[in-house]
């Protein structure tokens, strides 16, 4: 067996925050409660997507939910539904977690769609989201102080059952959002789109679909850089159990941004998971099996020119969450505590194996 060797002494990088998560810890209307799991692993973002999916979403974070009325006055406070909402990021920050929020609407798989259209006014859209961030940073409409940075502009807008509207209405209303948010408040970090993902660039023989996911990601770029519109971070999704492919893509992803310009980009990859091809997908993303895989990306994303990563999901009751089953945390979730251990000395220290498929990471405080 090949030797570990870490370097105490040759320090690499700050600690990432990339063992952050999708939603919070209180669930299914806050009859289920993994504060405590929250609090061991040192959770440092929650990104509110999909929130209470599909038991609640027509009271939680979307901007339908908070702003159910669109001809009301955004100005007017009667107008929102905040609370609800309220309670959701209450309880992720009282374990120490900050909030990521998606401003946008859950995904649609029924046959019927209701929330995932373009707004019938691009301007007014960004004007209540202008409210929602008044409301948790300073305070507006019996509110708080919680200092979100983060504010991302939809999620998977190439994905039909995200995004109804055409690719340039998409657009369209980014430039609005992100125009309006940082005029109002340029400290804050606003970006998007949480695409999809890459994957024509790693599998082949995908559909125009898949390969879709690459042009649409270039002609954002140039669309951003000719408008110059703010872009803090872009933010992408990436499905596999294959690490070296997770690799792939974030060297890819920095390596575009980079391209196109945005040097000081963040890249964020809010949605990632173990997801094999088989029946038992749900079920072995409880496996020990994808707690080590989960642990080995950590240690690349740490290793990447990535800058924050939000497991999906933290819900337990989604299919998608491999942490817990139902009020018990399962063999992956040990991972992201395990990576904490890391997270809170601080400082990267250089660490190597020479067996492939072996990562590592270690740090040190000073």
């Amino acid at each position: 067996m090949e030797h570990i060797t870490v370097h105490f002494d040759q320090p690499v990088r700050k600690m990432k925050p990339v063992h952050g998560v999708n939603n919070g810890p209180k669930t299914r209307l806050f009859s289920l409660d993994m504060s405590r799991y929250f609090v061991e692993a040192g959770i440092p973002y929650a990104r509110l997507h999909d929130t209470e999916y599909p038991y609640g979403s027509g009271h939680f974070v979307d901007i339908p939910c908070i702003f159910p009325d669109f001809s009301a006055d955004p100005q007017d406070p009667d107008a929102y539904d905040f609370t609800l909402t309220d309670e959701y990021i209450a309880a992720i920050t009282a374990t120490g977690t900050r909030v990521f929020y998606r401003l946008g609407v859950s995904i649609e798989h029924a046959s019927k769609k209701y929330n995932i259209f373009p707004p019938p006014d691009n301007q007014k859209w960004a004007e209540i989201c202008l409210g929602i961030i008044r409301h948790y940073n300073n305070g507006w409409a019996d509110g708080y102080h919680y200092g979100i940075d983060y504010w991302e502009i939809w999620n998977e807008p190439e994905n039909p059952p995200m995004w109804q509207g055409s690719k340039e209405q998409y657009f369209a209303l980014y430039e609005t959002a992100a125009r309006t948010i940082k005029d109002r408040y340029p400290e804050l970090k606003v970006g998007g789109y949480a695409g999809c993902g890459f994957y024509a660039i790693t599998r082949e023989n995908q559909t125009p679909f898949y390969q879709g996911f690459i042009t649409y990601f270039s002609d954002f770029l140039d669309f951003v850089r000719e408008k110059q519109l703010p872009l803090d971070f872009f933010s992408w999704h990436l499905y596999t159990t294959d690490v070296d492919e997770m690799v792939t893509h974030a060297r890819y992803v920095r390596r575009t941004l980079d391209q196109y310009g945005f040097r000081e980009t963040e890249s964020i990859v809010n949605e990632w998971n173990y997801v094999t091809n088989s029946a038992d997908r749900f079920v072995r993303m409880k496996t020990l099996e994808a707690a080590a895989f989960v642990a080995a990306v950590l240690c690349a994303l740490q290793q990447e020119a990535v800058d924050m990563g939000n497991y999906y999901d933290a819900q337990p009751n989604m299919r998608y969450c491999g942490l817990f089953d139902y009020e018990q945390a399962c063999k992956p979730f040990y991972a992201l505590a395990a990576f904490n251990s890391l997270y809170r000395l601080q400082t990267q220290v250089a660490s190597s194996c020479a067996q492939p498929g072996i990562w590592t990471c270690a740090a040190t405080n000073t």
